[in-house]
């Protein structure tokens, strides 16, 4: 029954534009070794790629995905590990006479590494966010003994945490039963000390491997001295390296805390990072927008002197009016309007002839783009009836907006083996789900520009731009207290620096936070430890003013907050955290909330009301058809098989113990939250009654996310004033437990199709206190107009049998709710003699949004599905052509059907009269659904399932083959 997945080959970007100003080799053409200290491991290696790859390719071990290779394969990091290459390939065509200078570029190196180049030492380096170049021509030009080899000798990071948090003046970080200052998993105790993905180490919802390797591509950039259009002998190569080019684009007199004037000019600001042999008195800048028409005079920049050790920064600004471009909005709410920006450097002043002209294409929008922090004024108190405290949500091109969406983690524990399809695919699967925001957690890794950028490998904030996504990112600082050192703050400044500079030009960019849910951890601390006060001053030095400093003086564009979760500011300029510095009754800042006590799940007095909700999530399995990829005995297909509970790493063990002695917690959430909502899965066949529950909590996970999205939702017209919500998590790293909606492959979780519901422009929702037994039913809009409707609801028994329907007008105003039904007593509530067992009801609005007809659909059931009176639905489905299944129910209403598509195929389901995603809904007699899968051929490996191999299930069959 094992499935093995393919080996992986990696994606190398054959062009950067960043060097496209100068003679490239890149280091991937050459042959590379990898060894293990002592020699007894010797295999071919590559680059980009991870010491975890290639001994995979080499077979010295599985796919670390497979079965219970994390545990297995932890032999790997506790090695050191070395990448050799000879440099002859270059060497036959690099004349060591000529007047020429070779940089060594390496856009990243995970983590710990000494480089050393024909014998030479070169550097040590310890960051895996940054970008590191070299000037090694000296070394090129005399080899020490005939060494012409690069070498890239890697130590294991989890040896260097732990030696180099016990060195004499390391700061101790404590955790007690009552205060968390590290949040540990598999490797504990030595996150904060080393720049690398947080996650690498364990995560609730992922696996530890640590992997080290040269993860991103690298070169060998020739520059030539006093380059000019009659010298042929370096191959047409530059004086000038581009190491840095940041395009930032934002309104005159704005800034990253100031409100923009949306009349005024738009400022186009560009930043060179300039690596030079030569020296240039009048360099000039032109920029072009072709589609504008548009074309600056020629922009004075700096003098470029002669440097090629450290890179020199100068800027030139153009002005173009307010009204000229077309302004670029999210998904939903305008269109993404994207712009080619041509960007020419003349070293020697402008001249259309220049032969030493640098020029470089940027796809860029124009938007503003602001987190509004400020209090509520009294009159909105007065008027609106805004509870008081201060404001917390986005405005785009200064129109507050509701944000929907989901967070984003790693694609993959091994970076170089992500697959730029796969990435278009989740985020193509988010604006299909209605989201028009992603945040990309700060535990994780800095997300690509594209391919083509600092050795991106793949697209994300250019997908971003182009799909209408905006980006909530963070520096990678999530969950621990960070020590205040130097040897930190040298390696995290130009970290930092350089990830803002590249991503400044990208509209989709909504802001930076400085880390992930650390300000709620430090405030704990400060409450709590006799010394806690020093912990929360060096949160305020870190967070409040480092990072800060640093980030608002490379953009102007984007706002800086110092956490994803946070308490908000007493002031913007200069920024001035409130930490608990609150007044009782007000709101501030923002929140997130887990609950996983099951039995609370849909208690709306457990939700928070809140400004906006950055977290939020509960947890499921994948589904039967990704467990077929790395299960690998008949057993392994059960809820609490061995595997599949080493899978679950919530609550996450805090060490090396395997498997994870809290699996048995995180499973058990799961398990009794269907127990209480749905009939408890159990038939006569195990493989079904595995995928039963595998479902099943998925399903659970969807209306869990659905009831708690629609209560933030309608926190939009009431004194909370909610504009925002974003679910935990969009996508997987692996086949395991986790809080995401699509899977490791692709396939998407039923919570995908949950969103694409209650993320719609127009949705009904029922909200119901068994307290006092009330129940109101709203519809909800985030419309930036008011918009017109009717509201459908209808009462029905298990058999499908109508018992009584009501049709109502609905006036929702922009950003608001419109009461549809509001009652109270379970008795008036229900249709008049039946019982809560034997009911639900169907609730459908129908509204006029811009200019076209939508349509939201939802269902109460006054009491769990797990002791309703359900009947056999008795499913018919019919194939049709090009994937498409007609579906109906013969016998009685089926609660919450779905279709399953079969192993190795991913897509989507569509409503083939609507194009709008469609899976997980109840089947009620006498109304058919008919719906298509939508192939993802390039995703799949079986490009022609056949029909017959499409599954369905409802609840009914939990307990019912």
């Amino acid at each position: 029954m094992s499935r093995r997945l393919s080996s992986f080959a990696p994606f190398v970007a054959l062009q950067l534009s960043l060097l496209a100003s100068a003679q490239i080799f890149s280091l991937s053409d050459l042959s590379w070794t990898l060894r293990n200290e002592n020699g007894s491991i010797v295999v071919p290696g590559a680059l980009p790629s991870q010491a975890h790859l290639d001994l995979y390719r080499a077979g010295v071990i599985e796919n670390p995905l497979l079965g219970i290779n994390e545990y297995t394969e932890r032999w790997v990091i506790n090695d050191n590990w070395t990448y050799t290459a000879d440099l002859s390939p270059f060497l036959e065509s690099y004349d060591s006479s000529a007047s020429q200078t070779t940089l060594l570029v390496f856009y990243g190196i995970d983590t710990i590494a000494n480089i050393t180049l024909s014998g030479h030492p070169v550097a040590w380096v310890d960051n895996q966010f940054r970008r590191y170049v070299y000037d090694v021509s000296e070394y090129l030009s005399s080899p020490s003994q005939g060494d012409t080899n690069l070498t890239v000798a890697l130590e294991s990071a989890w040896y260097y945490g732990q030696n180099v948090s016990t060195l004499p003046g390391s700061e101790y970080f404590p955790n007690t039963a009552n205060v968390t200052t590290v949040d540990d998993f598999e490797y504990p105790n030595v996150r904060e000390w080393i720049r690398k993905i947080d996650d690498d180490f364990g995560w609730d919802w992922g696996p530890a491997f640590v992997p080290t390797g040269i993860f991103k591509p690298a070169y060998l950039v020739t520059l030539a001295t006093n380059a000019t259009s009659s010298q042929t002998s370096t191959s047409n190569a530059s004086a000038i390296f581009v190491d840095e080019l940041s395009l930032d684009i934002y309104k005159y007199g704005s800034n990253s805390s100031a409100t923009p004037d949306q009349t005024a000019d738009w400022v186009v600001n560009v930043t060179y990072g300039l690596r030079s042999v030569s020296a240039y008195s009048q360099p000039t800048v032109v920029l072009s927008i072709p589609e504008l028409n548009l074309e600056s005079q020629p922009l004075e920049l700096d003098p470029i002197a002669t440097s090629t050790s450290k890179a020199s920064f100068s800027s030139v600004n153009w002005t173009i009016p307010d009204d000229v471009p077309e302004r670029w909005y999210p998904a939903g709410l305008g269109t993404p309007k994207l712009y080619n920006l041509t960007i020419t450097l003349y070293p020697s002043g402008a001249s259309t002839s220049a032969s030493d002209a640098i020029s470089q294409t940027i796809t860029t929008g124009f938007r503003t783009i602001q987190i509004l922090q400020t209090p509520y004024s009294a009159q909105e108190v007065a008027e609106r009836g805004i509870t008081p405290g201060d404001q917390w949500h986005f405005a785009i091109n200064g129109q507050a907006f509701y944000s929907k969406g989901t967070n984003i983690i790693p694609f993959d524990p091994f970076y170089p083996r992500i697959n730029p399809e796969h990435v278009r695919w989740v985020l193509e699967s988010a604006v299909a789900s209605g989201q028009n925001m992603l945040r990309v957690w700060g535990g994780g890794i800095y997300q690509p520009s594209d391919a083509a950028t600092d050795g991106g490998l793949y697209d994300f904030y250019g997908l971003c731009d182009e799909l209408g996504i905006l980006a909530w990112s963070e520096l990678i600082f999530s969950d621990s207290l960070y020590p205040i050192n130097d040897f930190l703050l040298e390696s995290v400044e130009p970290e930092v620096r350089q990830n803002v500079r590249r991503v400044n030009r990208h509209p989709s960019n909504a802001q930076w936070a400085g880390g992930n849910e650390i300000e709620g951890m430090v405030i704990s601390v400060n409450e709590t430890l006799a010394n806690g006060t020093h912990y929360l001053d060096e949160f305020v030095t870190l967070f409040q003013d480092y990072l800060h400093d640093i980030v608002v003086s490379e953009t102007h564009s984007v706002p800086y907050t110092d956490c994803s979760t946070t308490h908000g500011v007493l002031s913007l300029d200069p920024l001035v955290l409130r930490f608990l510095n609150g007044t009782e009754g007000y709101i501030y800042g923002n929140t997130e909330r887990y609950n996983y006590n099951a039995s609370q799940a849909f208690d709306l007095t457990t939700y928070p009301v809140s400004r906006y909700i950055n977290e939020f999530g509960f947890h499921s399995m994948p589904s039967f058809y990704t467990w077929e990829e790395v299960l690998e005995s008949p057993d392994d297909f059960a809820f609490n098989s061995t595997v599949v509970m080493s899978r679950d790493h919530h609550p996450p063990a805090g060490n090396l113990s395997w498997p994870n002695p809290n699996a048995p917690q995180g499973q058990y959430q799961m398990s009794s939250a269907v127990e209480l909502w749905f009939p408890t899965p159990g038939t006569i066949d195990a493989n079904q009654t595995f995928a039963q529950w595998c479902w099943s909590t998925q399903l659970f996970q969807s209306v869990n996310m659905w009831a708690q999205i629609a209560w933030y939702r309608r926190g939009a017209g009431l004194g909370e004033n909610n504009l925002g919500s974003l679910v935990w998590q969009l996508n997987d790293i692996w086949q395991g437990v986790s809080w995401a909606a699509i899977e490791y492959s692709g396939r998407w979780k039923v919570l995908n199709y949950g969103l694409a519901n209650v993320y719609a422009p127009v949705i009904i929702n029922p909200f119901y206190f068994p307290g006092n037994e009330s129940l109101t039913v709203l519809a909800t809009s985030d419309r930036w107009e008011a918009v017109s409707g009717t509201a459908q609801l209808t009462w029905y028994d298990w058999s499908g049998n109508v018992l009584s329907s009501t049709a109502t007008p609905v006036e929702i105003p922009a950003l608001n709710n419109s009461l549809v039904y509001e009652g109270s007593g379970l008795t008036t509530i229900l249709p008049s003699g039946y019982n809560a067992t034997d009911v639900f009801l169907l609730m459908n609005v129908t509204a006029n949004v811009d200019n076209a007809t939508v349509t939201n659909e939802n269902y109460f059931t006054p009491t769990s599905l797990a002791y309703s009176n359900l009947v056999d639905p008795e499913i018919e489905l019919t194939t049709g052509d090009n994937y498409t299944f007609a579906l109906s129910a013969k016998g009685g209403v089926a609660a919450w059907v779905w279709l399953d598509h079969p192993y190795g195929t991913v897509g989507h389901f569509v409503d083939v009269s609507t194009g709008l995603p469609s899976n997980g809904y109840y089947l009620i007699p006498g109304i058919d659904r008919t719906v298509q899968f939508i192939l993802r051929e390039a995703l799949s490996t079986d490009l022609s399932p056949s029909p017959s191999d499409f599954v369905v299930r409802s609840l009914w069959n939990n307990t019912h083959a």
